[in-house]
This record gives structure tokens, C-alpha cells and sequence, in this order.
């Protein structure tokens, strides 16, 4: 089926927090342990960048990560529910992606690496999370719904492909489109180019200089994640946050801010049930980050551009 733009179809899949959190849980548990590996590698990258995870037309994946004189990627396919190890030796190993503890993935997932010959020493328990239970000795968390994977996944789909054009108007400093572990969540940030005050931290289970380092400069940042609405919430905030951020008009019809949350909000639903899902969030998109740039006097003209600008020349 092809799947026009501003067409309301499967394409924006629903999909009830209430109805799959304990496979959510359990799920944030199996990232944690994936993004953790690739940190243990990975060259450090300002904000936090290198630990993150991405979007691929299968679930989510490391990336390349390099490793000695070689690399290897780990994968979380949502279509045939298996956690794919590869490595640039030729060698590949696997993990069901079914219901088990997260102390039997954790220990799947190890033995593959160390059949791979790939060492993994990783910070064995959760953050931001409470309680933080270590991953060896988690038997709490041990459900996986496979329709429920597979849906959220393709929620992450949208939510990618939308933030990917939004992030195309921006020539200043900007993350990749990225999906945040600790969190559970993805993000797509872009940055003013004036450092920011030290942020308080706060995070459970997570010291509080990892979000000084994660929040070193002016940002407006955006993206989604299964909460803050029946089906998930788009989000959007600014650190700091500028005076009037919170009052200036964003839209669609549906988007509002949330004073205990100190961010926009725009259930997955209301983007999901509009004519033109695309349309809707995008909206979102560009009026929240109007609100931190208007409002903190952003330098707009140099750090914004037309993505569409060379389309008058010959490829």
C-alpha cells in the first residue's frame, strides 16, 4: 500500500501507553544495555552524541561502533523480533527478542559480544530510572509483546522521517535525529552557539554532570516519547528557558505547555488523528522552536536556511 502524505492511514499507528508498559519497561531495560556498549566504545561526542541510538527501516541500531582495528553494530529488528550482533569480521550472533528478564538479554547479549571477541565493560545497571535495579539481577522486568515492539517502532518511523525534514531548515549546530536510552526517547536538538548555564541535574540515578555536559549550550530541543499523553506526546523545550517561552502561541489546536512538565506538548494522538498527520507536527515543530528562538533572540538569520535552496541547479 502506498501511503500518501495527508492521507490518515496505518501509516500513524496507534498505540496505547496503558496497553503495553510493562513491555516498554522492559524494553527501556534491553536499550540501556545496547546504548551502554556502544558508549564503552564509541569516541565521545559533546551532548552525549556518540551513545545514542537510531531509526533504521528494521527498529533501532548502534551504528557502526569502532572496535580495535575493526567495528561492529548491534541491531533491535522489530519485524522478526531478533537483536542482531554483527561485527567487521564476518561474525554475527543473535538474541530472541521474546518475553524473558532483562538478566537473561543481558546475559545473551554479553555472551554474543564475548563470542565475537568483543570485550563489553559497561556500567551494569540503569539510569534514570528508580529503582535502578542492575541488569544481572533483574527478573521484574521480563515482558515482550511483539505487536506492541513493532508499532512503537513504526511511531519512531514517523516521528523520525518529520524531525528529519525540520532539522533540514537548520544550518547552525543541530543533533542528529536520535533516540536517547536513559530516557527512552527521541530527540532532535539545535543549538544557538551561546553557552548555557550549568544545568542543576536532578536525573534519577544519574550524576548530575552528565546533564551539565548534555546541556553545556542554549538549546531548543524536540521530539517524542511513550508518555505524557494516552498514546505518547510529542515534546518541545528550551534550555534556559527564555522569559514568555511558555506563553508564546504554538500550534496546531491540541498543543499545549505543560507547567509541571516545563515543556510543549502535542499528544501522538492529536498528530495522528489530524488530516494531515505531517502537516500537524510539523507545525509543532516550527512554532516551539520559534518560541525559544523569538523569545531568547536567537541569531535566526545566520543559523536558518531553505533546505529546498539548490533545487534551481542540474544535478
Amino acid at each position: 500500500m502506498t501511503v500518501q502524505v495527508g492521507q490518515r492511514s496505518a501509516a500513524w499507528p496507534r498505540l496505547r501507553v496503558a496497553d503495553w508498559a510493562e513491555t516498554k519497561d522492559t524494553l527501556h531495560m534491553w536499550t540501556q544495555i545496547v546504548g551502554k556498549v556502544r558508549m564503552a566504545h564509541a569516541p565521545m561526542l559533546n551532548h552525549w552524541w556518540h551513545v545514542t541510538l537510531y531509526v533504521t527501516p528494521r527498529g533501532l541500531t548502534t551504528s557502526a561502533v569502532p572496535y580495535r582495528d575493526g567495528a561492529f553494530d548491534i541491531e533491535f529488528d522489530f519485524v522478526e523480533h531478533v537483536l542482531r550482533i554483527r561485527s567487521s569480521n564476518g561474525g554475527t550472533r543473535a538474541v530472541a527478542l521474546e518475553p524473558k528478564p532483562v538478566a537473561e538479554f543481558y546475559a545473551q547479549t554479553m555472551q554474543g559480544l564475548g563470542e565475537l571477541g568483543i570485550e563489553a565493560p559497561i556500567q551494569a545497571s540503569p539510569n534514570e530510572v528508580d529503582p535502578a535495579i542492575p541488569f544481572a539481577e533483574d527478573h521484574v522486568h521480563a515482558s515482550y509483546d511483539p505487536h506492541a515492539t513493532h508499532l512503537f517502532w513504526r511511531q519512531l518511523l514517523q516521528a523520525d522521517r518529520v524531525l528529519g525534514a525540520f532539522r533540514s531548515h537548520f544550518v547552525g549546530k543541530v543533533s542528529p535525529v536520535h533516540f536517547f536510552w536513559g530516557a527512552m526517547d527521541m530527540a532532535c536538538t539545535r543549538f544557538s552557539g551561546r553557552p548555557a548555564p550549568p544545568h542543576p541535574g536532578g536525573a534519577p540515578n544519574c550524576p548530575d554532570w552528565v546533564m551539565v555536559e548534555g546541556y553545556s549550550g542554549e538549546l531548543s530541543s524536540a521530539g517524542f516519547w511513550p508518555g505524557g499523553g494516552d498514546e505518547g506526546a510529542f515534546y518541545a523545550y528550551a534550555y534556559p528557558e527564555p522569559a514568555g517561552f511558555a506563553d508564546h502561541p504554538v500550534g496546531p489546536a491540541g498543543a499545549f505547555y505543560s507547567r509541571e512538565l516545563g515543556e510543549f506538548l502535542l499528544p501522538y494522538e492529536v498528530a495522528a488523528e489530524a488530516d494531515d498527520p505531517d502537516a500537524a507536527l510539523s507545525e509543532f515543530l516550527h512554532t516551539t522552536y520559534e518560541a525559544a528562538a523569538e523569545r531568547g533572540d536567537w541569531d535566526r538569520a545566520t543559523l536558518e536556511d531553505d533546505p529546498d535552496r539548490l533545487d534551481q541547479h542540474e544535478p
